[in-house]
């Protein structure tokens, strides 16, 4: 190769993508918005294809599963499932993003004692009635409310049935309490938090977030950025296999020529004394491989995805 010539520019060669499928548990920092994030591990892997499971906001860290290749089917199952965050409210001020990140729009020389907030939780755990935050990526007339809110327009967004499953407090100063959360999908912490200082009369805003879990998959077991970047044996140590995002629903084991017919989009009947009859979500795999997801009707296997592994 010829040395670049006197002000000639001289690229590196891109690297070429390949085909990756698997899962990425990664403990995304603070500072960082999702869409990079995914970005960095898609580039760490030169993957053709990736995406995550719910967008975690920029000032918050934790727990971001990226998908590769493949396993950008199996997306919804992660997405649906149940949630946890530790978060930390600062009392005394409501912010117009209901976390530091925004303008301060009322105060309040206030401040909660524990006793109190502890009252309130009940009344914030179960399915309940919540108003999303107006800097929010829901879409009103096909744009989104944060994109709204930024130019100045009235945001007004209707409420609607949440659940939240658990709710406890794990640090309380005076100043700012700190929460655990288990929640289901729609869920805007921050509302939670803008929603108790309203009803304590307090006023207050995120101050800290971070997600624990998301799914099958926990904080516990994510790596880090530096991790993907510095490891000795490279980003693939930290890929998960496509089928961990399906460990919360039922495995079927089927034999070679099921899973041929599955693979061309046909349903296959399950045989045998303990095959179930009913299913809404179920996948299948053979020899170890997993070949689709889909449902069981009147003991019929129906493929709604299939994989090419």
């Amino acid at each position: 190769m010829q040395p670049a010539a006197e002000g000639e520019k001289s690229f590196a060669p891109r690297p070429k993508k390949r085909d990756v499928h698997g899962w990425v548990v990664l403990d995304k920092p603070v500072g960082m918005t999702s869409t990079h994030a995914v970005s960095v591990v898609k580039r760490a892997y030169a993957a053709k294809k990736a995406g995550h499971a719910g967008t975690l906001d920029p000032l918050a860290s934790g727990l971001l599963p990226i998908a590769l290749g493949e396993a950008t089917k199996t997306v919804p199952f992660v997405m649906d499932g149940r949630k946890a965050y530790q978060f930390t409210v600062a009392w005394g001020s409501q912010t117009d993003t209901d976390d530091t990140e925004g303008r301060v729009v009322a105060t309040s020389d206030k401040r909660p004692d524990e006793a109190a907030i502890a009252a309130l939780l009940p009344r914030f755990t179960g399915t309940i009635l919540q108003v999303p935050p107006k800097f929010s990526a829901i879409k009103i007339a096909g744009e989104r409310a944060y994109d709204l809110a930024r130019d100045g327009e009235e945001v007004e967004l209707q409420a609607r049935p949440v659940e939240i499953d658990a709710l406890s407090i794990v640090g309380h100063t005076g100043q700012t309490t700190t929460f655990e959360a288990e929640c289901g999908k729609g869920t805007y912490v921050r509302a939670i938090a803008r929603d108790l200082g309203v009803t304590l009369g307090c006023l207050g805003h995120v101050a800290h977030l971070r997600r624990t879990r998301v799914g099958p998959f926990t904080v516990a077991e994510a790596t880090t950025v530096e991790t993907l970047r510095e490891t000795a044996d490279g980003p693939d140590a930290a890929l998960r296999p496509v089928e961990a995002a399906l460990t919360l629903i039922p495995q079927i084991m089927i034999h070679r020529d099921a899973a041929l017919r599955l693979k061309r989009g046909q349903s296959v009947l399950l045989r045998g004394r303990d095959a179930p009859v009913e299913a809404e979500s179920v996948y299948a795999t053979s020899a170890g491989i997993l070949i689709a997801t889909g449902s069981i009707e009147n003991g019929e296997l129906i493929p709604h995805r299939v994989f090419n592994l």
